[in-house]
């Protein structure tokens, strides 16, 4: 099987999406959090648009099929399962919405809570089903 050559960083800047956030389609500076009821501000360092609580990673089913879209009708409440990296290096959030069962990647944000990211990131480590070593030779 031939191998794959590493792509070039062609990092593109993501473009602001116009989004209605608010009551009756308003836009909005903030949303209140479904898992720990915290206002989150909707500005998020590191990405466009911001769809998880910064605290505790838990985010509403909304986005359909692009990221931003806002077009679900779903609005499930969407738990964070796991990280994933991406050949860049830039982490990715595994959600599950407890609604409808879909699974969907997002952006971490800069202002992320780090404790919880890592807290995530060393899960299977813990889990004591899997053999530890098993883990560290892939």
């Amino acid at each position: 099987m031939p191998r794959r050559r590493p792509r070039r960083s062609t990092h593109r800047p993501q473009r602001r999406k116009d989004v209605l956030h608010g009551p009756g389609g308003a836009h909005g500076d903030a949303f209140r959090c479904v898992g720990c009821r915290l206002d989150v501000p909707l500005t998020a360092p590191g990405t466009a648009h911001r769809n998880h609580c910064p605290h505790c990673l838990t985010s509403l089913h909304v986005d359909q099929r692009i990221p931003g879209d806002r077009a679900s009708g779903c609005r499930g409440r969407m738990t964070a399962l796991s990280l994933s990296v991406r050949q860049d290096g830039e982490w990715s959030i595994i959600h599950e919405c407890l609604t409808c069962g879909e699974l969907s990647a997002n952006r971490i944000a800069g202002d992320d809570n780090a404790l919880a990211l890592l807290r995530m990131a060393v899960r299977p480590l813990s889990d004591t089903f899997i053999p530890v070593r098993a883990l560290l030779t892939l």
